[in-house]
């Protein structure tokens, strides 16, 4: 896009990529589901919390162009956080950087 040769088609390989990976990732964890692979404790925890920081590294690149979606997709993700009994409200200002989503957000 923006003046910039097959620009379009870097974006284009760019959100198609990162929509593959997540696909791989999720057949990847179905096949361990499969083959019971579950029963090996710490490689599962270990994939597990990988899951967890690509789906947080998926998070913040969905918010990174701070447009209208961004915002609200950064409202609406956060405030999943609230339903954890006690902590939520705490964790959703401590992400947040305040009691509202703004530049602190980013930060």
């Amino acid at each position: 896009n923006r003046n910039i040769n097959f620009g379009w088609l870097i974006r284009s390989f760019h959100a198609n990529g990162a929509s593959m990976f997540f696909i791989m990732i999720y057949i990847h964890i179905s096949r361990g589901i499969y083959m019971n692979s579950f029963n090996f404790k710490m490689t599962w925890i270990i994939g597990v919390i990988l899951l967890l920081l690509t789906m947080m590294t998926a998070f913040v690149g969905y918010v990174l162009p701070w447009g209208q979606m961004s915002f609200w997709g950064a409202t609406v993700i956060t405030n999943l956080l609230s339903a954890i009994p006690y902590l939520g409200n705490s964790i959703v200002i401590w992400i947040w950087g305040g009691f509202s989503i703004s530049n602190a957000t980013l930060t």
